[in-house]
């Protein structure tokens, strides 16, 4: 197998200064970098040069002009592989727009993932899916009743179509669309999200210049899933379009075997790469110290996709602060599909500058106070500063009166600029509710300011209003996290009414044991816990691993996991145990009808 791509390309650089995407690979092509595709031990697997991504493209874009109009939607399978590479610029020179979907979930089963691509292709339109071979069966079985065409993706026999024998290339203009991207459903079911190419162009160029102020000698590595907008458009077209070198991991892989990640940093020297918090701490939770490292090439640890947990970023650096890795390198960062990717990042070489707070304090008044001496244990609360707005763009943290509001009060984050997307594909009523007339991106994100950074502090809808006082759900998930630590998964903190019309706290847990000894020690650890970070009574339900509902972005969905509770979707480990130790095997479902 032949050597990874070269960190230099032989090009001068050009920071993402191209009006569309295919300008973009057009000049990269005319260099010696490119796409490195790896397997789960780290072993090159493909290389592939901006020059024969180019060619292959090009010859697959002559076979789409014939088979559907311009501007008609394709679906594209979206798993990290020269096959995606190749068909999503196929789609850029023949000007049709992208539709990438996710690939099967590990834990997620057949049903669920026919479910899912029904789901999002099922109201799209698109003239065909593109799928790996091994996924085009399950691909038919659940497009087939909706009538779109599944092809091998790698291999595709295209019929003639609308357009016949033609095979003109027309690639997209600067007003012409790039793809469309379904959000991750973190609080409600996915939407289509359309990137334009004037979007794309714009927040690329940002990232490139100001947010990582790419330069010679940068390499990028990366993980992250490509039908989401870290991996799509940090790790696959920006880096494109600054002639830049990527080493690729799938992220089944990466879930497999995390430290391959920290070992291509390590062997090819990388430079740039992120992960949401979660992949940081799953690095500190494999690390067995049975390889050598050298981590002191990765210059921007970019942090995104969650809330940034401080304290997992520390564990992070202790681990691997002998393996050359600098805390100065952490870079927190904001953004959303809907801003293409990124609006905000920490000023580089700085590292994640903390803020501490009166967690009591906010509750009340919404406001940001400062964690002082006589501040309780219990009532601090440390957030992570996120960066300025990138240039060209606006950012706004505003009261329920619509005005921006001074430094440290919390309210709603609004958005403006290039990066903004046109809206929602096929839905003016979300459009309508998410973007104003003047071009403001109605987040969905509360924050406050400070010193010119934005704070994120949580999702609007993910608020819990308890007793007269407002409770974020991460309070209630860390402190339980914090307690139980190592015995538990993944947690998510939701409101609910009961039957007597009484609101509720309810808190989920995935246990590693089904131990009735351990399952009665945990849920008492975790009550505890709840109740202290709360200030109030929380219900704690004991469930499976793997059975909280997840984004496509690896988040938590509070929303659906509620819809799951109230609908007794979830086993009762509890009540389980308990029925066993007694002698009933029967186990009842969670429900918030007790």
């Amino acid at each position: 197998m032949a050597d990874q791509t070269p960190i230099e390309s032989g090009l001068a650089l050009r920071r993402g200064d191209f009006p569309v995407l295919t300008d973009a690979l057009d000049y990269a092509a005319q260099g010696a970098t490119g796409l490195n595709f790896y397997c789960p031990n780290g072993v090159l697997q493909t290389r592939l040069t901006y020059a024969r991504l180019r060619a292959e493209a090009m010859a697959m874009a002559q076979q789409l002009v014939g088979f559907a109009p311009k501007n008609a939607l394709i679906g594209l399978v979206a798993e990290t592989s020269v096959a995606f590479a190749r068909a999503f610029y196929a789609c850029q020179y023949a000007g049709l727009v992208a539709v990438p979907v996710p690939m099967p979930a590990a834990m997620g089963g057949r049903e669920s993932y026919i479910h899912q691509l029904r789901q999002m292709l099922g109201g799209t339109k698109v003239e065909a899916l593109l799928a790996p071979e091994r996924l085009t069966e399950m691909a038919e079985e659940a497009l087939g009743p909706i009538d779109v065409p599944v092809f091998n993706m790698a291999d595709p026999v295209f019929p003639d179509g609308a357009m016949g024998e033609q095979t003109e290339l027309r690639p997209f203009g600067p007003d012409d669309l790039c793809y469309i991207q379904y959000s991750s459903g973190s609080t409600n079911d996915p939407k289509g999200v359309i990137g334009s190419q004037a979007s794309v162009t714009a927040n690329c160029e940002a990232i490139i210049k100001h947010g990582l102020q790419v330069r010679a000698g940068d390499r990028a590595v990366s993980w992250l899933p490509l039908y989401h907008d870290m991996g799509l458009i940090g790790f696959f077209v920006a880096p494109m379009m600054s002639q830049m070198s990527v080493d690729l991991l799938a992220p089944s892989s990466f879930a497999r075997r995390p430290l391959t990640w920290l070992t291509l940093i390590s062997e090819n020297r990388g430079t740039l790469s992120y992960s949401p918090t979660f992949g940081y701490e799953l690095c500190v939770r494999r690390w067995r110290n049975d390889r050598m490292l050298d981590l002191s090439s990765w210059r921007a640890a970019g942090i995104g996709g969650d809330m940034v947990r401080g304290d997992a970023l520390d564990a992070f650096f202790e681990t691997f602060k002998d393996h050359g890795f600098s805390k100065t390198a952490f870079v927190p960062s904001y953004g959303m599909a809907e801003a293409t990717l990124a609006l905000a990042f920490a000023p580089l070489g700085e590292g994640a500058v903390s803020d501490e707070i009166d967690n009591d304090r906010l509750r009340r008044s919404g406001e940001a106070v400062p964690a002082c001496d006589i501040t309780q244990m219990a009532a601090r609360r440390t957030f992570m500063l996120c960066g300025k707005v990138l240039p060209g763009h606006e950012l706004e943290v505003r009261g329920q009166d619509g005005k921006a509001l001074a430094d440290r009060k919390v309210g709603d984050i609004c958005v403006r600029g290039p990066s903004i997307t046109p809206g929602y594909y096929q839905n003016e009523e979300a459009t309508r509710g998410s973007l104003t007339s003047d071009g403001w991106l109605l987040t969905g994100d509360l924050g406050y300011m400070l010193n010119g950074q934005i704070v994120i502090t949580g999702r609007s809808k993910d608020l819990i209003l308890a007793h007269g006082r407002n409770i974020w759900p991460q309070d209630l998930e860390w402190a339980v996290e914090g307690a139980v630590s190592g015995r538990i998964g993944r947690t998510a903190a939701f409101p609910v009414t009961n039957e007597t019309g009484v609101d509720e706290i309810v808190l989920l847990v995935e246990c590693r044991s089904r131990k009735p000894e351990n399952l009665s020690r945990l849920h008492a650890e975790a009550t505890a816990a709840a109740r202290l970070a709360a200030n109030s009574p929380v219900h704690v339900g004991l469930v499976p691993l793997s059975s909280l509902i997840v984004t496509s972005s690896g988040k938590i969905s509070r929303a659906r996991a509620r819809q799951k509770y109230v609908g007794g979707g979830f086993e009762d480990l509890a009540a389980a145990a308990f029925a066993a130790k007694n002698g009933n095997r029967s186990a009842s479902g969670l429900s918030d009808a007790r």
